[in-house]
């Protein structure tokens, strides 16, 4: 059997435009991620995940494709990518790459092919429909970006189809010589030594062949196209000869981002059985500060909803899935502006929320900047925003008759441009990210907030990763032990149990700026218990929690 590295692994997401430049060309670059692998090493880190460094027209910062073997010029080369490998290798570090096969860009040379006439062999590489009788859109599906998810072609006189922008025009997954092409692809990059895959809306390849209208919903112009392409007709068929044809001939992490994935379906995905992927990313935590799915539509958190829903996940695939573990990545905003205090507290509940994450089982993925507490953004003018999905929802809402005072308030929550800030590094101008114009303009805390600052204090929110890091490797409790809810109904109170057969680990973390009261039952628990870790440099009773206080005792 292949080894599980992944399972001990903690992941590392690179988003390469906003981490470091070199050139002074305002964007980050390969040769500048090379710079920083020290840094990472010196975390703890044992796989980097790239965000993707294809070449690319940048419509939506590289998940539009225009060629899957070439780099993006300003990124650097693929002698750049080769020599990262080896840099990463000869650190014991693993390289997984970003797979983008849902869509290309609509300047891929299969694209091109494809539009340039209906008898194209690339044809049917893409989804191709005639319009309606009246001449609107083959159905009426709103695209996750905003507006139409069709897009009328003046050539051929048909409409094809982009979930995302329409740059972003989606592969037909129906045609095996598509997919031929694309195993061979993935052959090509594991030829090259990576380590893996983390695989873009990959649940959406598979569509509903009959393209029905979707549901209507208060409030929104289009139909709803979920379902009829999240987790379709054919998306085990697809993933399992994927495997047989690639992943399965290396020793690699896979790792499926999964929208609309409940426990049950990741059950299937996940479970070594079934030979499709070791893990997927699943969202639903991510959509509890909204109303009815509609992320721009704010409401406050609910602690017990979040505790019930890590529960779930952890208790239904516990000894057969596997989990992965996240709180930030490119597409969320900072963690500890999010459900954290990013003002008075923001070192302590950053602290809180890794303690929260890290004592559970899965594979933690840590996103560029979380380890030193880097916060959500605030740009006063819509102008300084750089995100197509944002920008195009500030058009819709407006329709909508959104006011522009709630639209910002929803951007500052959940824009994609708060992960999407340049990495603060020093003090220095521009945090020290680039000599020229960021592409994106630094959070004005950089000051303050940066990892210089962090490395020099040894109570940095740095080095409380760096021992959660550890913690991982030291306890195989964190990665086998089983999972049990404590104080299920308490609204300030995240607290759980890891159980072994020879020792156990409660984790108990205040999600709160008040001081509350334990359960009897816990503070009997944990009374002769030791502190494997804490964020909380005071002595006091065991019988409460402080204010954003993480501490997890070790009972054995």
């Amino acid at each position: 059997m292949i080894n599980e590295w992944w399972k001990k692994s903690v992941v590392y997401q690179i988003y390469p435009i906003s981490f470091n430049d070199t050139t002074g060309n305002g964007k980050g670059d390969i040769p500048g991620i090379i710079e920083k692998l020290d840094y990472l090493k010196k975390l703890g880190i044992d796989v980097v995940w790239l965000s993707p460094v294809y070449d690319s027209p940048q419509a939506d910062n590289g998940y539009d494709i225009r060629d899957y073997r070439n780099i993006y010029k300003d990124y650097g080369t693929m002698e750049d990518i080769e020599r990262l490998l080896d840099e990463l290798h000869s650190r014991n570090m693993k390289l997984v790459m970003d797979l983008v096969v849902n869509h290309t860009s609509d300047e891929h040379h299969w694209f091109i092919e494809s539009r340039s006439s209906k008898d194209s062999p690339y044809r049917d590489y893409y989804i191709w429909k005639d319009g309606n009788e009246n001449g609107e859109p083959p159905t009426n599906w709103g695209s996750i970006f905003s507006g139409s998810a069709w897009e009328f072609d003046e050539k051929t006189g048909q409409y094809y189809l982009h979930l995302f922008a329409k740059k972003q025009p989606d592969l037909n997954w129906e045609n095996p010589k598509l997919r031929e092409d694309i195993y061979d692809m993935m052959t090509y990059w594991l030829d090259k030594g990576i380590d893996g895959f983390r695989m873009d809306v990959i649940n959406f390849i598979s569509k509903d062949q009959e393209f029905k209208d979707g549901e209507v919903k208060e409030g929104v112009q289009y139909g709803d196209p979920g379902p009829f392409f999240v987790n379709g007709p054919r998306i085990h068929e697809f993933l399992q000869e994927m495997n047989k044809e690639v992943i399965s001939k290396y020793d690699v992490m896979t790792v499926g981002e999964m929208p609309g994935a409940s426990p049950a379906d990741a059950l299937e995905y996940t479970n070594p059985a079934n030979n499709e992927l070791d893990m997927i990313f699943t969202f639903e935590h991510m959509g509890l500060d909204e109303h009815e799915g509609d992320k721009w539509n704010l409401k406050p958190l609910n602690l017990v909803d979040l505790k019930e829903n890590f529960e779930k996940w952890q208790t239904s695939l516990h000894g057969v899935g596997w989990n992965s573990l996240y709180w930030n990545n490119h597409d969320q905003p900072r963690i500890v502006s999010r459900f954290g205090n990013d003002e008075e507290s923001r070192v302590k509940s950053a602290k809180m929320l890794a303690t929260c994450l890290h004592m559970m089982q899965g594979t933690p993925f840590i996103y560029q900047g979380e380890e030193i507490g880097m916060m959500n953004i605030h740009f006063d003018n819509l102008e300084d925003y750089r995100d197509i999905e944002t920008l195009n929802m500030y058009k819709e809402k407006s329709e909508l008759g959104w006011s522009h005072e709630k639209i910002m308030e929803a951007i500052y929550a959940k824009g994609r441009d708060n992960a999407r800030t340049p990495m603060q590094w020093n003090n220095t101008a521009c945090a020290g990210f680039t000599t020229g114009t960021p592409w994106l303009q630094v959070n004005s805390n950089y000051e303050r907030i940066n990892a210089e600052t962090s490395l020099a204090d040894e109570n940095s929110i740095f080095y409380y990763y760096q021992r959660l890091i550890q913690l991982r490797k030291d306890f195989d409790i964190i990665t086998t032990g089983e999972f049990e809810l404590l104080m299920r109904n308490d609204s300030n109170v995240f607290a759980y149990q890891r159980k072994g057969e020879r020792e156990s680990l409660t984790v108990l973390c205040n999600f709160s700026a008040q001081e509350v009261e334990l359960d009897q039952k816990v503070v009997e628990s944990i009374k002769e218990a030791s502190v494997l870790i804490t964020n909380e440099d005071k002595n006091h009773s065991r019988g409460t929690l402080l204010p954003y206080e993480g501490t997890v005792f070790r009972i054995s």
